[in-house]
Order: C-alpha cells, then sequence, then structure tokens
C-alpha cells in the first residue's frame, strides 16, 4: 500500500530531504582528485552531526558506511574505503540519505573530477535529464509506470540503458517504503498517483549493457560490461499542483 502523507509528515520529510541536499551540495564542492573515499564518508558523518540527524544508510541491512561512493562503472552501493582514490577524469556517484526526526529524505548526484571524456559528460547530462524528465510525469492523476517509461523513453533514445535490477522507492517514516519505482516499464500502468505520496526517483544509466552484478564485498554493485554508471535521485513530493522536488536546494 502506497501511504499518503499528512502536512506534520510531510513536513519532516521536507526537512530531511533538505538536509540531504545541503550536505551532498557541501560534499560536490569538496571533492578533488587524490581523495580517499574514505574522506567522503567522514565529511558526510560530520556535516550530518551539525544537523543533529542521523545518516540514513550506516547498518542498514548492515551497510557499514553513511554515504555511498560509487566510481565510474560503479552503478550504486560503492563502499568508502582507505584504498579507493579518487583520480582525475572520474565519475564519482554520491548517494546519501538522512533520517531527522523519525523520517527520511535520501539523494544522489554524479560529479565529474577535473576533465572527462565526452561519453562521460553526456551520460551525466542524459541520466540527469531523465530524472527530470520522470519527475514531471509525477502528477496526481498520473499512473506510476508513466514516470518509469519516460525515464526509459529518454535514456534509451540517446544510446544508453537504464538498470533494472535496482529501481526507486517510496520514502517516509522508513528508507525503502511502496512502492518500487522502476525505470523502466509502460505508460499508462501501475497505481494512480495521488497528492501526499512522496517518491525517491532514481534513474540509474548505463553506458552500454543494462545487465550488473555485485562484487563479493555484498554491496558494491557494477556493470557487467566495464562501462561506465552514472545515478542522480531526489526525494519528490506529488501535490495538487504537480510535483516538488525536496532535495532541491
Amino acid at each position: 500500500m502506497i501511504e499518503i502523507k499528512n502536512k506534520d509528515e510531510i513536513d519532516k520529510i521536507k526537512n530531511s530531504s533538505k538536509i540531504v541536499a545541503e550536505i551532498l551540495i557541501e560534499i560536490k564542492r569538496n571533492i578533488f582528485a587524490g581523495m580517499k573515499t574514505i574522506e567522503i564518508d567522514r565529511m558526510a558523518e560530520k556535516l550530518v552531526k551539525k544537523y543533529d540527524a542521523k545518516p540514513a544508510f550506516l547498518g542498514y541491512n548492515g551497510y557499514p558506511a553513511s554515504i555511498c561512493v560509487s566510481i565510474n562503472n560503479e552503478v550504486v552501493h560503492g563502499i568508502p574505503s582507505e584504498d579507493r582514490i579518487i583520480k582525475e577524469g572520474d565519475i564519482v556517484s554520491l548517494d546519501f540519505g538522512v533520517e531527522k526526526d523519525g523520517f527520511f529524505g535520501d539523494a544522489a548526484i554524479t560529479v565529474g573530477i577535473g576533465k572527462i571524456s565526452d561519453i562521460a559528460k553526456k551520460l551525466l547530462d542524459v541520466t540527469e535529464n531523465a530524472l527530470y524528465k520522470g519527475i514531471d510525469k509525477a502528477r496526481k492523476g498520473n499512473r506510476l509506470y508513466d514516470i518509469s517509461a519516460t525515464i526509459q523513453e529518454y535514456v534509451e533514445k540517446n544510446g544508453f540503458s537504464v538498470v533494472r535490477d535496482f529501481v526507486g522507492h517510496g520514502i517516509g517514516k522508513k528508507l525503502h517504503e511502496e512502492p518500487m519505482v522502476p525505470n523502466f516499464g509502460e505508460k499508462g500502468t501501475g497505481p494512480y498517483l495521488e497528492a501526499g505520496m512522496t517518491f525517491a526517483i532514481e534513474p540509474m544509466v548505463n553506458e552500454k549493457s543494462y545487465e550488473v552484478f555485485i562484487k563479493q564485498d555484498g554491496w558494491t554493485v557494477v556493470t557487467r560490461d566495464g562501462g561506465l554508471s552514472a545515478h542522480f535521485e531526489h526525494t519528490v513530493l506529488i501535490t495538487n499542483k504537480g510535483p516538488e522536488i525536496l532535495t532541491k536546494v
């Protein structure tokens, strides 16, 4: 069942989402070639404490860090470490969530480090644009898979593929709630959308095939063919006037 949030619940989700957005912006400003990915995790932990909030991912199903840092062919859930060093030309996906007052916000961005390849630039642009095109369909009276199909159509028209094995989700009192929000599907199908629903919409887009696998660490998802991958995500509220992006400053 898809939960409809009341005003108090929405206000709390908005607050958590605002914290996520501000922290991701601060991390983006301070990421650089030569940085260890564990330093990003420490930065996220330090920043979230300033807001008297909790990192949503730390300990979630055993995940060992506060933020997911995925580089190049890593799709999602990359674990920060002392050994992984960010290099010039990398694309780095940062996925971060916060719990504050019992409610969650969740967002992701992918950033290029220094001069990146033309295909990497296109991949980042297409993935971010796909997110906004999907969000535009998150309107009262539309169907859930209108979001999904719009993302898929735009991505594939640009020569890339959407990951099938990992999807977006509802969000609120839990980090992951019903419904699952895939980035592929058929327009005009799925539940009808209503005001008060909150979703984390998050296209994960691969340069080549959509096939992925999980590495031996049990978390890091990588492209099967070694192609690049990008990830953008916003927490979104459906209102009577259209979609409201909560993780956007």
